[in-house]
């Protein structure tokens, strides 16, 4: 109480002093932000809390010299900055923390004041696949950029489940499991997105003890930061997902495997705890109880059964019985509770969830108490086919990459379309827009267009992909401008799916994996935005780099698989000295690929290598995470060998590469003696090499030499013929 007492006197006689009342908590918040971003222009700023409206909003004008922002709460002010980023700074604010933004010499007036309005209350951001495919690794500093970025991008719904395993180890121990028998049932760190949703099981684990502590103190961080910019973070919730050894305690009680997953073998395969059976009940209590201890709680509950698995029974009784039961569990333990369901299972199992058997499923909760996230909607938009959910609340989401895969992919222009006609009729229960990427390593402007369909801005299209090239290079610039509308308006029109370049995939004769890598554009279009990039005379524009890199990185990428269909066709002829060369002309693509992608740390592998090292305390435990790192984005496990296949400097050197020239030698050699390819032989060279690459730890080492534009324009003289 003296402390207390002691406390309160400082501050009155601090506010006595300086003749000002403590300044809000949004307006602190967001000036932080704006401190962490733009340190050298902070002071440039003033931001001020507006009175409530039924919406978000945000206004901007100039007064004094200064840039007044005014906003409902700090999200509102931070969406507000981002405004005046974007739209009069010609910038954009990357979500990796090593970027910097990149300003203006002087910041531009607001000539007449904005005033901006939310359409939806809710905007969701994040999938469980991201925290393996792109943020196994990071540490506060790159959590720190993310959540700013979130917010400046209005963002107001994260999913938040880092750092979960300390809480289930609390749940598991009381239980009576054993320390072994707890950490045994964690995946590896990469893997414990599809533990998390009940698909694997014990895949490259036991998990490291250090590895629960350092995530939960980490996690504490990221929700004290979220909570601070006005977010309300999805907080996991119990699904009926227990480790095996549970049996071992409870024999009786009613515990079943799910289906199979992804070609594992059974002893990864997940158990099912019955949300009928009393122990339920008592694990999402304690689960809740020590997960609000450990983080706090914000009502709002990631609960995910049955996702990409089957359930014990397809009867939708049952289903319906399941989903009750497994909400009365959620209530019980929380009062205020609301579930969030993805519903990408009734797409990915589409055959299997029958509209009666997601009538059931959606109808066992009470109505406004699960709010559903449709989850692929520039694929199939389920709340055109399921009743609008049956009157449960939703949320639009944009899905735009699969595994992290490196490639220019993602249909912009017809979701931008497809979101408009859900806005207006959509029904009452769309209640917001979101973003489900599994990977961050690819362009953000699809992205940062979805949330700002979240916002009346409604700029016309034609200005709005102006403005997009003109902040990558930060000045208006006719060349770039004409680049970005053939990229909008011709490039980026593909359903996105699992997709990358022909160099990141397992060599195979004759296949050419179509389905992955062909594109429903000419890659002489594609060269073309190149040649224009690399008109603008001088830009080093972080945003104009990853431009420049990625489209030359697919232009080559395309090129790749036409070579290699010819080199297919001189095999049949058996034509040995075409052979040579054509094989001597993809080893050169897959060296300018390397030397492109070198220029960019996130499209390097060293970094992701370093960023899991730096994580272990021990040599020890510095190998065990590049296993994990090396692991994921190469042979995953199961039958997912590539499906997280990235074009990234070191990986097209020091794996592909490699596994590439396997290929040509085996294929060259049963040329020359006249025999036929031995396609086992083959396959079993490759998966000996590419299990030896992921137990390596040699260090990688990636060379770069001389400047990006000065290699892109090389490159592109280069191919100009070999393309137009």
């Amino acid at each position: 109480m003296k402390k207390l007492f002691l406390i309160a006197l400082l501050s009155f006689a601090i506010w006595g002093i300086t003749g000002c009342t403590p300044k809000d908590d949004n307006v602190l918040a967001v000036e932080q932000l704006t401190h962490r971003l733009i340190p050298g222009y902070a002071d440039r700023f003033v931001f001020e809390v507006a009175p409530e409206k039924d919406k978000d909003y945000y206004s901007l004008e100039s007064k004094d010299g200064k840039i007044y922002i005014s906003g409902n709460n700090a999200n509102s002010m931070a969406a507000g900055l981002n405004y005046y980023l974007k739209y009069y700074c010609l910038t954009t604010v990357s979500w990796y923390a090593d970027i910097p933004v990149e300003m203006p010499d002087a910041l531009p007036e607001v000539k007449e004041p904005v005033t901006i309005e939310a359409k939806v209350d809710n905007r969701f951001f994040l999938n469980y696949c991201t925290y393996g495919y792109s943020m196994p690794f990071w540490q506060w500093q790159d959590w720190e950029r993310l959540i700013d970025w979130m917010a400046l991008n209005g963002v107001n719904m994260p999913l938040a489940i880092t750092g979960q395993e300390a809480v289930w180890y609390k749940v598991w121990e009381k239980e009576g499991l054993t320390d072994k028998e707890i950490r045994s049932y964690f995946t590896g760190p990469t893997y414990l997105p599809w533990h998390r949703m009940a698909n694997i099981d014990g895949w490259n684990g036991p998990l490291p003890m250090e590895w629960l502590e350092s995530q939960a103190e980490l996690q504490k961080k990221i929700l004290a930061r979220e909570r601070e910019l006005n977010m309300t973070p999805v907080l996991p919730a119990f699904a009926g997902h227990v480790p095996a050894a549970l049996k071992r305690i409870h024999p009786d009680a009613n515990i079943q495997y799910l289906g199979k997953w992804a070609g594992f073998d059974d002893k990864y395969r997940c158990h099912f705890l019955n949300p009928e059976e009393p122990l339920f009940a008592k694990i999402q209590k304690s689960f809740l109880e020590e997960q609000e201890k450990m983080f706090g709680t914000d009502h709002i509950y990631g609960v995910d059964p049955f996702n990409e698995v089957d359930p014990p029974s397809w009867e939708p009784e049952y289903l319906a019985q399941v989903s009750s039961d497994m909400y009365k569990t959620l209530v019980a333990a929380d009062p205020e509770a609301v579930w969030l369901q993805m519903t990408w299972m009734f797409y990915h199992d589409r055959d299997l969830w029958t509209a009666p058997r997601i009538k059931a499923l959606l109808t066992g909760v009470p109505q406004d108490k699960m709010m559903l996230l449709d989850y692929h909607c520039e694929n199939v938009e389920l709340w055109q086919t399921t009743g609008k959910f049956h009157g449960q609340p939703y949320i639009w989401c944009y899905l735009g990459n699969f595994g992290g895969n490196t490639t220019l992919t993602g249909n912009v222009k017809e979701s931008v379309k497809r979101l408009d006609n859900a806005l207006q009729n959509g029904g009452d229960n769309l209640r917001g827009i979101g973003s489900t990427l599994e990977g961050l390593d690819v362009h953000q402007f699809p992205y940062e267009c979805i949330f700002e369909k979240a916002w009346t801005i409604d700029r016309d299209e034609r200005s709005w992909v102006d403005c997009l090239a003109d902040r990558h290079v930060g000045a208006v610039s006719a060349p770039v401008r004409e680049a970005w509308h053939i990229l909008y308006d011709d490039i980026f029109v593909q359903v996105p799916r699992t997709l990358g370049i022909l160099p990141g995939y397992r060599p195979q004769m004759g296949n050419n994996h179509d389905r992955r890598t062909s594109n429903e554009y000419d890659n002489a279009t594609l060269f073309r935005v190149w040649e224009l990039l690399l008109e603008e005379p001088s830009c080093h524009r972080d945003a104009y780099n990853i431009d420049l890199i990625t489209v030359g990185r697919q232009v080559m990428g395309n090129y790749f698989l036409e070579v290699k269909h010819d080199f297919d066709s001189l095999y049949r002829q058996r034509n040995i000295p075409e052979l040579q060369s054509k094989a001597a002309e993809m080893k050169e693509i897959l060296s300018d690929l390397e030397t492109l992608t070198a220029f960019h740390m996130h499209a390097s592998l060293d970094k992701w290598i370093e960023d899991a090292r730096s994580l272990g305390a021990t040599d020890e435990q510095k190998d065990y995470y590049e296993k994990n790192a090396r692991n994921l984005i190469t042979t995953w496990g199961g039958s997912l060998n590539d499906y997280a296949s990235r074009a990234w400097a070191g990986l097209l050197e020091n794996y592909y590469s490699r596994r590439w020239d396997i290929y040509f030698d085996a294929v060259i050699g049963a040329a020359k003696r006249g025999i036929d390819l031995d396609t086992d032989a083959l396959n079993e060279a490759m998966a000996a090499f590419e299990q030896e690459w992921v137990e390596s730890t040699t260090p990688i080492q990636i060379e770069r030499d001389g400047t990006l534009l000065d290699i892109s324009r090389r490159l592109l003289e280069k191919y100009e013929e070999k393309i137009k």
